[in-house]
Protein backbone atom coordinates (compact mmCIF):
# COMPACT_ATOMS: atom_id res chain seq x y z
CA UNK A 1 0.00 0.00 0.00
CA UNK A 2 2.67 2.29 0.52
CA UNK A 3 4.45 1.89 -2.59
CA UNK A 4 1.31 2.15 -4.58
CA UNK A 5 0.64 5.38 -2.59
CA UNK A 6 3.69 6.63 -3.58
CA UNK A 7 3.60 6.18 -7.13
CA UNK A 8 0.12 7.45 -7.22
CA UNK A 9 1.59 10.42 -5.35
CA UNK A 10 4.68 10.75 -7.91
CA UNK A 11 2.31 10.52 -10.74
CA UNK A 12 0.13 13.35 -9.81
CA UNK A 13 2.95 15.69 -8.98
CA UNK A 14 3.90 14.70 -12.46
CA UNK A 15 0.75 15.60 -13.90
CA UNK A 16 0.21 18.66 -11.82
CA UNK A 17 4.20 19.83 -13.15
CA UNK A 18 3.20 18.69 -16.86
CA UNK A 19 0.14 20.95 -16.12
CA UNK A 20 2.06 23.83 -15.21
CA UNK A 21 4.38 23.99 -18.20
CA UNK A 22 1.57 23.52 -20.66
CA UNK A 23 -0.57 26.47 -19.00
CA UNK A 24 3.27 28.78 -18.64
CA UNK A 25 3.70 28.01 -22.49
CA UNK A 26 0.18 28.83 -23.32
CA UNK A 27 0.56 32.11 -21.76
CA UNK A 28 4.06 32.99 -22.96
CA UNK A 29 3.00 32.05 -26.63
CA UNK A 30 0.13 33.54 -26.64
CA UNK A 31 2.00 37.00 -25.79
CA UNK A 32 4.73 36.37 -28.41
CA UNK A 33 1.23 35.76 -30.74
CA UNK A 34 -0.01 39.20 -29.40
CA UNK A 35 3.52 41.03 -30.18
CA UNK A 36 3.74 39.59 -34.00
CA UNK A 37 0.22 40.21 -34.59
CA UNK A 38 0.97 43.71 -33.63
CA UNK A 39 4.12 44.10 -35.63
CA UNK A 40 2.45 42.53 -38.63
CA UNK A 41 -0.44 45.18 -38.39
CA UNK A 42 2.13 48.14 -38.17
CA UNK A 43 4.09 47.03 -41.02
CA UNK A 44 0.97 46.31 -43.52
CA UNK A 45 -0.88 49.64 -42.10
CA UNK A 46 2.82 51.84 -43.36
CA UNK A 47 2.45 49.66 -46.64
CA UNK A 48 -1.00 50.55 -47.53
CA UNK A 49 -2.16 54.31 -45.69
CA UNK A 50 -3.84 55.98 -47.87
CA UNK A 51 -3.00 59.37 -45.95
CA UNK A 52 0.62 59.37 -48.09
CA UNK A 53 3.32 58.06 -45.10
CA UNK A 54 3.41 54.91 -47.72
CA UNK A 55 5.73 58.08 -49.82
CA UNK A 56 7.70 59.24 -47.01
CA UNK A 57 8.81 55.83 -46.09
CA UNK A 58 9.89 54.58 -49.70
CA UNK A 59 11.70 57.58 -50.17
CA UNK A 60 13.87 56.77 -47.30
CA UNK A 61 15.83 53.82 -47.70
CA UNK A 62 16.51 53.47 -44.28
CA UNK A 63 12.76 53.25 -43.67
CA UNK A 64 11.96 50.86 -46.75
CA UNK A 65 13.91 48.45 -45.51
CA UNK A 66 12.91 49.13 -41.66
CA UNK A 67 9.14 48.06 -42.76
CA UNK A 68 9.73 44.87 -44.42
CA UNK A 69 12.01 44.04 -41.22
CA UNK A 70 9.62 44.80 -39.07
CA UNK A 71 6.88 42.18 -41.74
CA UNK A 72 9.41 40.05 -41.48
CA UNK A 73 9.68 39.73 -37.46
CA UNK A 74 6.13 40.05 -37.25
CA UNK A 75 4.73 37.22 -39.35
CA UNK A 76 7.68 34.68 -37.66
CA UNK A 77 6.66 35.54 -34.13
CA UNK A 78 3.24 35.04 -35.22
CA UNK A 79 4.05 31.75 -36.49
CA UNK A 80 5.80 30.87 -33.63
CA UNK A 81 3.11 32.52 -31.19
CA UNK A 82 0.09 30.26 -33.02
CA UNK A 83 2.46 26.68 -33.36
CA UNK A 84 3.63 27.56 -29.64
CA UNK A 85 -0.25 28.14 -28.41
CA UNK A 86 -1.59 25.34 -30.41
CA UNK A 87 1.10 22.74 -29.47
CA UNK A 88 0.38 23.74 -25.59
CA UNK A 89 -3.27 23.40 -24.95
CA UNK A 90 -3.96 20.25 -27.48
CA UNK A 91 -1.23 18.79 -26.31
CA UNK A 92 -0.07 17.86 -29.69
CA UNK A 93 3.16 16.45 -30.12
CA UNK A 94 3.83 17.47 -34.10
CA UNK A 95 3.39 20.73 -33.21
CA UNK A 96 5.35 20.80 -30.29
CA UNK A 97 8.10 19.02 -32.10
CA UNK A 98 7.56 21.84 -34.72
CA UNK A 99 7.71 24.77 -32.46
CA UNK A 100 11.05 23.19 -30.99
CA UNK A 101 12.67 22.65 -34.53
CA UNK A 102 11.72 26.54 -35.48
CA UNK A 103 13.01 28.15 -31.93
CA UNK A 104 15.91 25.94 -32.75
CA UNK A 105 16.66 27.39 -36.01
CA UNK A 106 16.09 31.01 -34.86
CA UNK A 107 18.71 30.13 -31.73
CA UNK A 108 21.06 28.74 -34.09
CA UNK A 109 20.76 31.45 -36.75
CA UNK A 110 21.12 34.39 -33.88
CA UNK A 111 24.35 32.59 -32.47
CA UNK A 112 25.78 32.51 -36.37
CA UNK A 113 24.91 36.31 -36.38
CA UNK A 114 26.96 36.97 -33.51
CA UNK A 115 29.92 34.95 -34.66
CA UNK A 116 29.74 36.38 -38.11
CA UNK A 117 29.20 39.90 -36.14
CA UNK A 118 32.51 39.25 -33.94
CA UNK A 119 34.48 37.75 -37.09
CA UNK A 120 33.60 41.02 -39.40
CA UNK A 121 33.55 43.48 -36.79
CA UNK A 122 36.63 45.55 -38.66
CA UNK A 123 34.60 46.65 -41.31
CA UNK A 124 32.39 48.48 -38.53
CA UNK A 125 35.67 51.13 -38.16
CA UNK A 126 35.82 54.23 -39.06
CA UNK A 127 38.54 53.66 -41.69
CA UNK A 128 36.84 50.96 -43.52
CA UNK A 129 33.22 53.42 -43.74
CA UNK A 130 35.93 56.05 -44.64
CA UNK A 131 37.30 53.98 -47.34
CA UNK A 132 33.82 53.10 -48.86
CA UNK A 133 32.64 56.44 -49.03
CA UNK A 134 35.71 57.64 -50.82
CA UNK A 135 35.41 54.63 -53.50
CA UNK A 136 31.40 54.71 -54.36
CA UNK A 137 29.59 57.13 -52.88
CA UNK A 138 28.37 59.37 -56.26
CA UNK A 139 26.45 62.46 -54.49
CA UNK A 140 23.21 62.76 -56.52
CA UNK A 141 22.99 59.50 -58.22
CA UNK A 142 19.91 58.39 -56.25
CA UNK A 143 19.72 55.53 -58.54
CA UNK A 144 22.68 54.12 -56.51
CA UNK A 145 21.75 52.25 -53.55
CA UNK A 146 25.01 52.79 -51.61
CA UNK A 147 24.49 56.87 -52.62
CA UNK A 148 20.65 57.16 -51.61
CA UNK A 149 21.35 55.03 -48.45
CA UNK A 150 24.57 57.82 -47.57
CA UNK A 151 21.89 60.91 -48.55
CA UNK A 152 18.83 59.49 -46.09
CA UNK A 153 22.20 59.31 -43.39
CA UNK A 154 23.23 62.73 -44.02
CA UNK A 155 19.87 64.08 -44.04
CA UNK A 156 18.66 61.92 -41.27
CA UNK A 157 21.27 62.68 -38.71
CA UNK A 158 22.36 66.27 -40.02
CA UNK A 159 26.20 65.01 -40.23
CA UNK A 160 28.48 64.98 -43.53
CA UNK A 161 31.01 62.32 -44.40
CA UNK A 162 32.33 59.50 -41.64
CA UNK A 163 34.36 61.63 -39.49
CA UNK A 164 33.82 65.18 -41.24
CA UNK A 165 33.50 66.89 -44.81
CA UNK A 166 36.94 66.09 -45.04
CA UNK A 167 36.42 62.73 -46.20
CA UNK A 168 35.53 64.28 -49.65
CA UNK A 169 38.94 64.66 -50.37
CA UNK A 170 40.30 62.60 -53.51
CA UNK A 171 36.85 60.68 -53.97
CA UNK A 172 34.90 59.57 -56.50
CA UNK A 173 32.08 62.64 -55.61
CA UNK A 174 34.92 64.82 -56.11
CA UNK A 175 35.55 63.28 -59.62
CA UNK A 176 32.24 63.05 -60.51
CA UNK A 177 31.26 66.90 -59.79
CA UNK A 178 34.54 68.51 -59.09
CA UNK A 179 32.72 71.87 -58.52
CA UNK A 180 31.63 70.68 -55.50
CA UNK A 181 33.44 70.07 -52.57
CA UNK A 182 30.41 68.83 -50.75
CA UNK A 183 27.70 67.34 -51.29
CA UNK A 184 23.93 68.79 -51.02
CA UNK A 185 23.11 66.54 -48.34
CA UNK A 186 25.71 67.53 -46.23
CA UNK A 187 24.08 71.20 -46.49
CA UNK A 188 22.61 73.29 -43.27
CA UNK A 189 18.85 73.05 -43.56
CA UNK A 190 15.39 75.33 -41.80
CA UNK A 191 12.25 75.14 -41.14
CA UNK A 192 10.11 77.39 -43.54
CA UNK A 193 6.37 77.21 -43.74
CA UNK A 194 7.06 73.76 -42.27
CA UNK A 195 9.51 72.71 -44.70
CA UNK A 196 13.28 72.35 -44.66
CA UNK A 197 14.54 74.42 -47.05
CA UNK A 198 18.46 75.07 -47.23
CA UNK A 199 20.06 77.84 -45.84
CA UNK A 200 22.63 78.65 -48.38
CA UNK A 201 23.07 76.05 -51.11
CA UNK A 202 25.58 77.25 -52.92
CA UNK A 203 28.06 78.86 -50.34
CA UNK A 204 27.49 75.31 -49.26
CA UNK A 205 28.13 73.06 -51.94
CA UNK A 206 31.83 75.29 -52.35
CA UNK A 207 33.22 74.71 -49.11
CA UNK A 208 31.56 77.18 -47.24
CA UNK A 209 31.47 75.93 -42.90
CA UNK A 210 29.00 78.15 -41.78
CA UNK A 211 26.58 76.42 -44.14
CA UNK A 212 27.43 73.01 -43.49
CA UNK A 213 27.04 69.83 -40.93
CA UNK A 214 30.62 69.59 -39.82
CA UNK A 215 30.09 66.65 -37.94
CA UNK A 216 30.85 63.11 -39.15
CA UNK A 217 28.06 61.02 -39.41
CA UNK A 218 30.03 58.08 -37.44
CA UNK A 219 29.94 60.00 -34.16
CA UNK A 220 26.21 61.36 -34.72
CA UNK A 221 24.75 57.46 -35.79
CA UNK A 222 26.60 56.08 -32.63
CA UNK A 223 25.94 58.93 -30.12
CA UNK A 224 22.12 58.84 -31.05
CA UNK A 225 22.14 55.31 -31.19
CA UNK A 226 24.05 54.58 -28.13
CA UNK A 227 21.49 53.70 -25.39
CA UNK A 228 19.44 51.64 -27.93
CA UNK A 229 22.81 49.43 -28.39
CA UNK A 230 22.60 48.87 -24.22
CA UNK A 231 18.99 48.02 -24.50
CA UNK A 232 19.52 45.95 -27.39
CA UNK A 233 22.53 43.98 -25.85
CA UNK A 234 20.18 43.72 -23.12
CA UNK A 235 17.36 42.64 -25.16
CA UNK A 236 19.11 39.83 -26.47
CA UNK A 237 20.10 38.15 -23.77
CA UNK A 238 16.73 38.27 -22.53
CA UNK A 239 15.37 36.87 -25.32
CA UNK A 240 17.94 34.15 -25.86
CA UNK A 241 17.07 33.01 -22.52
CA UNK A 242 13.28 32.69 -23.10
CA UNK A 243 14.14 31.13 -26.05
CA UNK A 244 16.64 28.52 -24.56
CA UNK A 245 13.90 28.17 -21.35
CA UNK A 246 10.87 27.47 -24.44
CA UNK A 247 12.55 24.71 -26.03
CA UNK A 248 13.01 22.88 -22.13
CA UNK A 249 9.67 23.34 -21.60
CA UNK A 250 8.32 22.30 -25.13
CA UNK A 251 10.77 19.24 -25.06
CA UNK A 252 9.47 18.23 -21.33
CA UNK A 253 5.39 18.70 -22.39
CA UNK A 254 6.48 16.87 -25.50
CA UNK A 255 7.90 13.95 -23.20
CA UNK A 256 5.21 13.60 -20.99
CA UNK A 257 2.03 13.93 -23.47
CA UNK A 258 1.58 10.07 -23.66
Amino acid sequence: MGQGEASARGTTMEGDCLSCIKYLMFVFNFLIFLGGSFLLGVGVWVLVDPTGFREIVAANPLLFTGVYVILGMGGMLFLLGFLGCCGAIRENKCLLLFFFMLILLIFLAELAAAILAFIFREHLTREYFTKELKRHYQGYNNTDVFTSTWNAIMTTFDCCGVNSPEDFKDSLFRVINSNHVVPEACCLRVSQSGELAYTSRDQCLSGNMMFRNNKGCYSAVVDYFELYIYVAGALAIVVLTIELFAMVFAMCLFRGIQ
